[in-house]
Protein backbone atom coordinates (compact mmCIF):
# COMPACT_ATOMS: atom_id res chain seq x y z
CA UNK A 1 0.00 0.00 0.00
CA UNK A 2 1.38 3.38 -0.99
CA UNK A 3 2.01 5.75 1.90
CA UNK A 4 0.39 9.06 1.23
CA UNK A 5 1.55 12.47 2.33
CA UNK A 6 -1.64 12.86 4.35
CA UNK A 7 -1.00 9.63 6.27
CA UNK A 8 2.50 10.81 7.12
CA UNK A 9 1.06 14.10 8.33
CA UNK A 10 -1.48 12.29 10.56
CA UNK A 11 1.29 10.08 11.99
CA UNK A 12 3.42 13.16 12.66
CA UNK A 13 0.42 14.83 14.28
CA UNK A 14 -0.19 11.86 16.60
CA UNK A 15 3.53 11.62 17.40
CA UNK A 16 3.47 15.32 18.30
CA UNK A 17 0.71 14.67 20.83
CA UNK A 18 2.43 11.56 22.28
CA UNK A 19 5.81 13.27 22.69
CA UNK A 20 4.05 16.33 24.10
CA UNK A 21 2.33 14.15 26.70
CA UNK A 22 5.65 12.45 27.56
CA UNK A 23 7.39 15.81 27.88
CA UNK A 24 4.70 17.16 30.22
CA UNK A 25 4.63 13.99 32.35
CA UNK A 26 8.42 13.78 32.72
CA UNK A 27 10.43 16.92 32.09
CA UNK A 28 7.66 19.35 32.93
CA UNK A 29 6.70 17.37 36.06
CA UNK A 30 10.29 17.33 37.30
CA UNK A 31 10.91 21.00 36.54
CA UNK A 32 7.62 22.03 38.14
CA UNK A 33 8.43 20.10 41.34
CA UNK A 34 11.92 21.60 41.52
CA UNK A 35 10.49 25.06 41.05
CA UNK A 36 7.84 24.60 43.77
CA UNK A 37 10.41 23.13 46.18
CA UNK A 38 12.81 26.05 45.67
CA UNK A 39 9.99 28.55 45.98
CA UNK A 40 8.75 26.97 49.23
CA UNK A 41 12.29 26.62 50.55
CA UNK A 42 12.99 30.32 49.93
CA UNK A 43 9.85 31.27 51.81
CA UNK A 44 10.66 28.99 54.78
CA UNK A 45 14.30 30.03 54.80
CA UNK A 46 13.32 33.67 55.24
CA UNK A 47 11.12 32.69 58.19
CA UNK A 48 13.85 30.45 59.67
CA UNK A 49 16.40 33.26 59.50
CA UNK A 50 13.92 35.66 61.08
CA UNK A 51 13.25 33.19 63.94
CA UNK A 52 16.97 32.48 64.38
CA UNK A 53 17.75 36.19 64.71
CA UNK A 54 14.87 36.96 67.10
CA UNK A 55 13.10 34.32 69.18
CA UNK A 56 15.83 31.68 69.09
CA UNK A 57 18.60 34.21 69.69
CA UNK A 58 16.69 35.66 72.67
CA UNK A 59 16.24 32.13 74.01
CA UNK A 60 19.95 31.33 73.89
CA UNK A 61 20.81 34.75 75.36
CA UNK A 62 18.34 34.12 78.23
CA UNK A 63 16.28 37.12 77.15
CA UNK A 64 13.17 35.03 76.65
CA UNK A 65 11.78 31.93 78.30
CA UNK A 66 11.36 28.63 76.52
CA UNK A 67 7.62 28.73 77.13
CA UNK A 68 7.14 32.18 75.58
CA UNK A 69 9.26 31.27 72.57
CA UNK A 70 7.23 28.10 72.07
CA UNK A 71 3.98 30.05 72.11
CA UNK A 72 5.31 32.37 69.43
CA UNK A 73 6.57 29.51 67.30
CA UNK A 74 3.29 27.58 67.70
CA UNK A 75 1.51 30.58 66.21
CA UNK A 76 3.96 30.63 63.29
CA UNK A 77 3.50 26.87 62.89
CA UNK A 78 -0.22 27.41 62.27
CA UNK A 79 0.46 30.28 59.87
CA UNK A 80 3.17 28.49 57.88
CA UNK A 81 1.55 25.05 58.10
CA UNK A 82 4.99 23.71 58.95
CA UNK A 83 6.80 22.26 61.95
CA UNK A 84 9.40 24.49 63.57
CA UNK A 85 12.31 23.08 65.52
CA UNK A 86 15.15 24.53 67.54
CA UNK A 87 17.89 21.92 67.65
CA UNK A 88 21.37 21.83 69.16
CA UNK A 89 24.42 20.94 67.04
CA UNK A 90 24.48 17.59 68.81
CA UNK A 91 21.02 16.76 67.50
CA UNK A 92 19.04 17.29 70.72
CA UNK A 93 15.70 18.94 70.21
CA UNK A 94 15.36 22.05 72.34
CA UNK A 95 11.91 22.95 71.07
CA UNK A 96 9.41 21.64 68.54
CA UNK A 97 6.02 23.02 67.67
CA UNK A 98 2.88 20.93 67.66
CA UNK A 99 3.87 19.03 70.80
CA UNK A 100 3.67 19.75 74.55
CA UNK A 101 6.85 21.04 76.10
CA UNK A 102 8.47 18.35 78.32
CA UNK A 103 11.89 19.39 79.57
CA UNK A 104 12.42 16.19 81.51
CA UNK A 105 12.24 14.05 78.42
CA UNK A 106 15.21 14.28 76.08
CA UNK A 107 14.45 14.02 72.35
CA UNK A 108 17.49 13.46 70.10
CA UNK A 109 17.70 13.14 66.33
CA UNK A 110 20.04 10.25 65.70
CA UNK A 111 22.99 10.81 63.33
CA UNK A 112 22.13 14.48 63.00
CA UNK A 113 24.64 16.26 60.74
CA UNK A 114 24.30 19.99 60.16
CA UNK A 115 26.63 19.83 57.13
CA UNK A 116 24.02 17.95 55.10
CA UNK A 117 22.94 21.26 53.55
CA UNK A 118 26.44 22.37 52.50
CA UNK A 119 26.05 24.36 49.30
CA UNK A 120 22.35 24.84 49.94
CA UNK A 121 19.93 25.87 52.64
CA UNK A 122 17.40 23.06 52.34
CA UNK A 123 17.13 19.31 51.95
CA UNK A 124 14.39 16.80 51.20
CA UNK A 125 13.80 13.38 52.69
CA UNK A 126 12.89 11.81 56.03
CA UNK A 127 15.40 13.98 57.95
CA UNK A 128 17.71 11.29 59.24
CA UNK A 129 14.82 8.80 59.34
CA UNK A 130 12.97 10.90 61.90
CA UNK A 131 9.80 11.22 59.81
CA UNK A 132 7.72 8.54 58.12
CA UNK A 133 7.07 10.74 55.09
CA UNK A 134 9.16 12.91 52.77
CA UNK A 135 9.68 16.40 54.14
CA UNK A 136 11.24 19.66 52.95
CA UNK A 137 13.62 20.82 55.69
CA UNK A 138 15.15 24.31 55.85
CA UNK A 139 18.15 25.20 58.10
CA UNK A 140 19.05 28.56 59.63
CA UNK A 141 21.94 28.77 62.14
CA UNK A 142 21.50 30.47 65.52
CA UNK A 143 24.69 32.44 66.18
CA UNK A 144 25.80 34.15 69.39
CA UNK A 145 29.22 35.71 69.89
CA UNK A 146 30.23 34.52 66.40
CA UNK A 147 29.57 30.89 67.24
CA UNK A 148 26.75 28.55 66.19
CA UNK A 149 24.65 27.62 69.24
CA UNK A 150 21.98 25.72 67.36
CA UNK A 151 19.71 25.66 64.36
CA UNK A 152 16.21 26.66 63.45
CA UNK A 153 14.81 23.90 61.27
CA UNK A 154 11.43 24.24 59.57
CA UNK A 155 9.83 21.12 58.12
CA UNK A 156 7.07 21.21 55.49
CA UNK A 157 5.38 18.12 54.10
CA UNK A 158 6.23 17.30 50.49
CA UNK A 159 2.68 16.03 50.03
CA UNK A 160 1.37 19.58 49.78
CA UNK A 161 4.09 20.58 47.34
CA UNK A 162 3.46 17.51 45.20
CA UNK A 163 -0.27 18.19 45.32
CA UNK A 164 0.44 21.69 44.02
CA UNK A 165 2.62 20.14 41.32
CA UNK A 166 -0.17 17.80 40.27
CA UNK A 167 -2.59 20.72 40.06
CA UNK A 168 -0.19 22.59 37.80
CA UNK A 169 0.37 19.45 35.72
CA UNK A 170 -3.36 19.08 35.24
CA UNK A 171 -3.36 22.64 33.89
CA UNK A 172 -0.44 21.70 31.62
CA UNK A 173 -2.30 18.63 30.36
CA UNK A 174 -5.38 20.72 29.71
CA UNK A 175 -3.28 23.27 27.82
CA UNK A 176 -1.70 20.43 25.82
CA UNK A 177 -5.14 19.08 24.91
CA UNK A 178 -6.33 22.57 23.97
CA UNK A 179 -3.19 23.07 21.88
CA UNK A 180 -3.78 19.68 20.24
CA UNK A 181 -7.37 20.60 19.42
CA UNK A 182 -6.37 24.03 18.14
CA UNK A 183 -3.72 22.44 15.96
CA UNK A 184 -6.55 20.52 14.30
CA UNK A 185 -7.39 23.84 12.67
CA UNK A 186 -3.95 23.78 11.01
CA UNK A 187 -4.55 20.16 9.97
CA UNK A 188 -7.94 21.01 8.51
CA UNK A 189 -6.47 24.07 6.78
CA UNK A 190 -3.66 21.94 5.33
CA UNK A 191 -6.18 19.31 4.24
CA UNK A 192 -8.45 21.77 2.46
CA UNK A 193 -5.93 24.13 0.92
CA UNK A 194 -2.84 21.94 0.40
CA UNK A 195 -3.58 18.20 0.49
CA UNK A 196 -6.81 18.23 -1.53
CA UNK A 197 -5.28 20.35 -4.38
CA UNK A 198 -2.16 18.16 -4.35
CA UNK A 199 -4.36 15.06 -4.53
CA UNK A 200 -6.24 16.53 -7.50
CA UNK A 201 -2.95 17.36 -9.21
CA UNK A 202 -1.67 13.82 -8.53
CA UNK A 203 -4.83 12.28 -9.97
CA UNK A 204 -4.54 14.52 -13.01
CA UNK A 205 -0.89 13.58 -13.61
CA UNK A 206 -1.83 9.89 -13.38
CA UNK A 207 -4.47 10.43 -16.07
CA UNK A 208 -1.99 12.38 -18.20
CA UNK A 209 0.65 9.66 -17.72
CA UNK A 210 -1.79 7.06 -19.12
CA UNK A 211 -2.48 9.27 -22.14
CA UNK A 212 -5.80 10.76 -21.01
CA UNK A 213 -4.99 14.35 -21.94
CA UNK A 214 -8.64 15.35 -21.89
CA UNK A 215 -8.88 14.96 -18.11
CA UNK A 216 -9.99 18.32 -16.73
CA UNK A 217 -7.94 19.90 -13.95
CA UNK A 218 -9.49 23.14 -12.74
CA UNK A 219 -7.39 25.47 -10.51
CA UNK A 220 -9.18 26.15 -7.20
CA UNK A 221 -6.93 28.97 -5.98
CA UNK A 222 -4.59 31.72 -7.10
CA UNK A 223 -1.57 30.52 -5.12
CA UNK A 224 1.37 28.37 -6.24
CA UNK A 225 -0.75 25.19 -6.27
CA UNK A 226 -3.36 26.93 -8.40
CA UNK A 227 -0.60 28.08 -10.77
CA UNK A 228 0.77 24.51 -10.89
CA UNK A 229 -2.70 23.17 -11.70
CA UNK A 230 -3.14 25.72 -14.47
CA UNK A 231 0.34 24.93 -15.85
CA UNK A 232 -0.37 21.17 -15.87
CA UNK A 233 -3.75 21.72 -17.50
CA UNK A 234 -2.17 23.94 -20.15
CA UNK A 235 0.60 21.38 -20.71
CA UNK A 236 -1.96 18.59 -21.15
CA UNK A 237 -3.90 20.74 -23.59
CA UNK A 238 -0.75 21.45 -25.61
CA UNK A 239 0.24 17.76 -25.59
CA UNK A 240 -3.30 16.78 -26.66
CA UNK A 241 -3.17 19.38 -29.42
CA UNK A 242 0.26 18.14 -30.48
CA UNK A 243 -1.01 14.56 -30.59
CA UNK A 244 -3.99 15.64 -32.65
CA UNK A 245 -1.70 17.59 -34.97
CA UNK A 246 0.55 14.56 -35.25
CA UNK A 247 -2.39 12.36 -36.22
CA UNK A 248 -3.46 14.92 -38.81
CA UNK A 249 0.12 15.19 -40.00
CA UNK A 250 0.42 11.42 -40.50
CA UNK A 251 -3.00 11.29 -42.16
CA UNK A 252 -2.12 14.15 -44.51
CA UNK A 253 1.30 12.73 -45.35
CA UNK A 254 -0.24 9.33 -46.03
CA UNK A 255 -2.90 10.90 -48.22
CA UNK A 256 -0.49 13.09 -50.16
CA UNK A 257 1.92 10.21 -50.76
CA UNK A 258 -0.79 7.68 -51.54
CA UNK A 259 -2.44 9.73 -54.28
CA UNK A 260 0.59 10.08 -56.62
CA UNK A 261 1.79 6.54 -55.83
CA UNK A 262 -1.64 5.14 -56.71
CA UNK A 263 -1.64 7.18 -59.91
CA UNK A 264 1.87 6.03 -60.86
CA UNK A 265 1.05 2.39 -60.13
CA UNK A 266 -2.18 2.57 -62.09
CA UNK A 267 -0.59 4.07 -65.20
CA UNK A 268 2.37 1.67 -65.11
CA UNK A 269 0.13 -1.40 -64.72
CA UNK A 270 -2.08 -0.14 -67.56
CA UNK A 271 0.94 0.22 -69.82
CA UNK A 272 2.25 -3.22 -68.89
CA UNK A 273 -1.04 -5.09 -69.42
CA UNK A 274 -1.74 -3.18 -72.66
CA UNK A 275 -4.71 -1.18 -71.44
CA UNK A 276 -2.79 1.91 -72.54
CA UNK A 277 -1.52 1.35 -76.12
CA UNK A 278 2.18 1.74 -76.78
CA UNK A 279 1.72 4.88 -78.84
CA UNK A 280 0.24 6.57 -75.74
CA UNK A 281 3.08 5.53 -73.43
CA UNK A 282 5.02 8.75 -73.87
CA UNK A 283 2.02 10.82 -72.81
CA UNK A 284 1.40 8.82 -69.67
CA UNK A 285 5.08 8.53 -68.81
CA UNK A 286 5.07 12.33 -68.66
CA UNK A 287 2.12 12.09 -66.25
CA UNK A 288 4.09 9.59 -64.15
CA UNK A 289 7.10 11.95 -64.25
CA UNK A 290 4.92 14.82 -63.03
CA UNK A 291 3.71 12.65 -60.16
CA UNK A 292 7.30 11.82 -59.18
CA UNK A 293 8.07 15.56 -59.25
CA UNK A 294 5.16 16.03 -56.88
CA UNK A 295 6.56 13.36 -54.53
CA UNK A 296 10.00 14.96 -54.69
CA UNK A 297 8.52 18.37 -53.89
CA UNK A 298 6.56 16.93 -50.98
CA UNK A 299 9.64 15.15 -49.60
CA UNK A 300 11.81 18.27 -49.88
CA UNK A 301 9.13 20.34 -48.18
CA UNK A 302 8.94 17.88 -45.27
CA UNK A 303 12.72 17.86 -44.91
CA UNK A 304 12.79 21.65 -44.95
CA UNK A 305 10.16 21.93 -42.20
CA UNK A 306 11.85 19.22 -40.15
CA UNK A 307 15.18 21.05 -40.31
CA UNK A 308 13.49 24.31 -39.31
CA UNK A 309 11.89 22.72 -36.26
CA UNK A 310 14.80 20.56 -35.14
CA UNK A 311 17.84 22.78 -35.65
CA UNK A 312 16.37 26.20 -36.34
CA UNK A 313 16.97 28.13 -39.50
CA UNK A 314 20.47 29.35 -40.28
CA UNK A 315 20.29 32.59 -42.26
CA UNK A 316 23.01 33.71 -44.62
CA UNK A 317 22.19 37.39 -44.74
CA UNK A 318 23.41 39.67 -47.49
CA UNK A 319 22.49 43.01 -49.03
CA UNK A 320 20.49 42.73 -52.25
CA UNK A 321 17.93 44.52 -54.39
CA UNK A 322 14.48 43.13 -53.56
CA UNK A 323 13.04 44.67 -56.74
CA UNK A 324 15.48 42.69 -58.86
CA UNK A 325 14.71 39.46 -56.99
CA UNK A 326 10.99 39.97 -57.65
CA UNK A 327 11.65 40.48 -61.36
CA UNK A 328 13.76 37.28 -61.47
CA UNK A 329 11.02 35.25 -59.81
CA UNK A 330 8.40 36.58 -62.23
CA UNK A 331 10.63 35.59 -65.18
CA UNK A 332 10.75 31.99 -63.91
CA UNK A 333 6.94 31.82 -64.15
CA UNK A 334 6.73 33.35 -67.64
CA UNK A 335 5.52 30.15 -69.31
CA UNK A 336 2.85 29.46 -66.69
CA UNK A 337 1.63 33.06 -66.87
CA UNK A 338 1.21 32.78 -70.63
CA UNK A 339 -0.78 29.53 -70.35
CA UNK A 340 -3.32 31.15 -68.01
CA UNK A 341 -3.18 34.48 -69.85
CA UNK A 342 -2.19 36.25 -66.63
CA UNK A 343 -0.51 39.63 -66.50
CA UNK A 344 1.71 40.92 -63.70
CA UNK A 345 1.49 44.51 -62.51
CA UNK A 346 4.78 45.48 -60.87
CA UNK A 347 4.61 48.59 -58.64
CA UNK A 348 8.15 48.81 -57.30
CA UNK A 349 9.55 51.64 -55.18
CA UNK A 350 12.63 53.20 -56.78
CA UNK A 351 15.00 51.74 -59.29
CA UNK A 352 16.76 49.91 -56.52
CA UNK A 353 15.48 48.94 -53.05
CA UNK A 354 18.16 47.34 -50.89
CA UNK A 355 17.27 44.99 -48.04
CA UNK A 356 19.37 42.93 -45.66
CA UNK A 357 18.17 39.31 -45.54
CA UNK A 358 18.85 35.77 -46.75
CA UNK A 359 18.44 36.16 -50.52
CA UNK A 360 17.85 32.49 -51.38
CA UNK A 361 15.18 32.07 -48.71
CA UNK A 362 13.39 35.29 -49.67
CA UNK A 363 13.40 33.99 -53.25
CA UNK A 364 11.70 30.86 -51.93
CA UNK A 365 9.08 33.00 -50.13
CA UNK A 366 8.35 34.98 -53.31
CA UNK A 367 8.27 31.78 -55.38
CA UNK A 368 5.70 30.22 -53.02
CA UNK A 369 3.50 33.34 -52.94
CA UNK A 370 3.62 33.92 -56.71
CA UNK A 371 3.02 30.20 -57.35
CA UNK A 372 -0.10 30.33 -55.17
CA UNK A 373 -1.27 33.54 -56.82
CA UNK A 374 -0.98 31.92 -60.27
CA UNK A 375 -2.75 28.71 -59.16
CA UNK A 376 -5.76 30.47 -57.68
CA UNK A 377 -6.10 33.39 -60.10
CA UNK A 378 -8.86 33.36 -62.65
CA UNK A 379 -7.92 33.15 -66.34
CA UNK A 380 -7.11 36.44 -68.04
CA UNK A 381 -6.65 38.32 -64.73
CA UNK A 382 -3.87 40.37 -63.15
CA UNK A 383 -1.43 39.65 -60.33
CA UNK A 384 -0.14 42.77 -58.62
CA UNK A 385 3.25 42.79 -56.85
CA UNK A 386 4.16 45.94 -54.96
CA UNK A 387 7.03 47.15 -52.77
CA UNK A 388 6.71 50.10 -50.39
CA UNK A 389 9.09 51.71 -47.94
CA UNK A 390 7.81 52.72 -44.49
CA UNK A 391 9.85 53.49 -41.36
CA UNK A 392 12.98 51.51 -42.27
CA UNK A 393 10.88 48.55 -43.38
CA UNK A 394 10.22 47.26 -46.88
CA UNK A 395 6.74 45.81 -47.36
CA UNK A 396 6.25 43.36 -50.22
CA UNK A 397 2.70 42.67 -51.40
CA UNK A 398 1.58 39.82 -53.71
CA UNK A 399 -2.09 40.23 -54.67
CA UNK A 400 -4.17 38.06 -56.97
CA UNK A 401 -7.71 38.31 -58.38
CA UNK A 402 -8.72 34.72 -57.70
CA UNK A 403 -11.05 32.56 -55.66
CA UNK A 404 -10.04 34.03 -52.28
CA UNK A 405 -9.84 32.29 -48.92
CA UNK A 406 -12.89 31.63 -46.72
CA UNK A 407 -12.88 33.65 -43.50
CA UNK A 408 -12.85 30.51 -41.34
CA UNK A 409 -9.70 29.28 -43.06
CA UNK A 410 -7.55 32.41 -42.74
CA UNK A 411 -5.93 31.30 -39.48
CA UNK A 412 -5.43 27.74 -40.73
CA UNK A 413 -3.62 28.37 -44.00
CA UNK A 414 -0.24 28.44 -42.18
CA UNK A 415 -0.75 24.88 -40.88
CA UNK A 416 1.07 22.05 -42.60
CA UNK A 417 -0.85 20.28 -45.35
CA UNK A 418 -3.85 22.54 -44.92
CA UNK A 419 -5.87 23.23 -48.05
CA UNK A 420 -9.15 25.07 -48.20
CA UNK A 421 -12.10 23.33 -49.80
CA UNK A 422 -12.05 25.93 -52.59
CA UNK A 423 -8.41 25.26 -53.41
CA UNK A 424 -8.54 21.47 -53.64
CA UNK A 425 -9.91 21.47 -57.14
CA UNK A 426 -7.26 23.91 -58.42
CA UNK A 427 -4.15 22.86 -56.47
CA UNK A 428 -3.50 19.46 -58.02
CA UNK A 429 0.24 19.37 -57.34
CA UNK A 430 0.31 21.36 -54.12
CA UNK A 431 1.55 19.77 -50.90
CA UNK A 432 0.04 22.20 -48.42
CA UNK A 433 3.53 22.99 -47.10
CA UNK A 434 4.38 26.16 -49.04
CA UNK A 435 2.79 28.69 -46.70
CA UNK A 436 4.11 26.87 -43.62
CA UNK A 437 7.65 27.16 -44.97
CA UNK A 438 7.02 30.76 -45.99
CA UNK A 439 5.94 31.76 -42.49
CA UNK A 440 8.91 29.98 -40.87
CA UNK A 441 11.33 31.84 -43.16
CA UNK A 442 9.79 35.24 -42.40
CA UNK A 443 9.69 34.43 -38.69
CA UNK A 444 13.40 33.47 -38.80
CA UNK A 445 14.05 37.01 -40.09
CA UNK A 446 12.07 38.32 -37.07
CA UNK A 447 9.57 39.88 -39.46
CA UNK A 448 5.84 39.44 -40.07
CA UNK A 449 3.61 38.15 -42.83
CA UNK A 450 -0.13 38.84 -43.05
CA UNK A 451 -2.95 37.88 -45.36
CA UNK A 452 -6.03 39.80 -46.51
CA UNK A 453 -8.61 37.88 -48.50
CA UNK A 454 -12.17 38.18 -49.73
CA UNK A 455 -13.87 35.07 -51.04
CA UNK A 456 -14.51 35.35 -54.78
CA UNK A 457 -12.46 38.57 -55.08
CA UNK A 458 -8.85 37.66 -54.35
CA UNK A 459 -6.06 37.35 -51.78
CA UNK A 460 -3.17 39.60 -50.79
CA UNK A 461 -0.08 38.47 -48.86
CA UNK A 462 2.12 41.18 -47.29
CA UNK A 463 5.47 40.55 -45.60
CA UNK A 464 8.14 42.88 -44.25
CA UNK A 465 11.92 42.97 -44.51
CA UNK A 466 14.54 45.23 -42.90
CA UNK A 467 15.75 47.94 -45.27
CA UNK A 468 19.50 48.31 -45.72
CA UNK A 469 20.74 51.53 -44.09
CA UNK A 470 24.08 52.95 -45.30
CA UNK A 471 24.49 54.75 -41.98
CA UNK A 472 24.98 51.41 -40.20
CA UNK A 473 28.32 50.87 -41.98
Amino acid sequence: MRKTLYLKLIIAYIMFFIFGFIAVSTFTSSMTLDHLVREKAEQLYKEANLIANTYASDLYNNQASLDSVKKQLDALDTYLEARIWIINPSGRLVLQTGQNLDISKENVVENFDSTITVGSYYTTGTFFDYFDEEMLSVYAPITTDFSVKGYVVIHSSMKEIKASKESLLIISYLLLIILFLLSLIILLFFTEFVYVPIKKITEATEHYATGDMNYELTPDSDDELGYLSAALSYMAHKVATAEEDQKKFVANVSHDFRSPLTSIRGYLEAMIDGTIPEEMHEKYLKVVLNETDRLTKLTNGLLTLNNLNMTGMVLEKSIFDINQVIKSVIESFEGTLLKKKLSVDLVLTGDQLLVEADMSKIQQVLYNLVDNAIKFSNYDSTIKIETTLKRNKVFVSVKDSGIGIPKDSLKLIWDRFYKTDLSRGKDKKGTGLGLSITKEIIRAHKENINVISTEGVGTEFIFSLPVYDDDDD
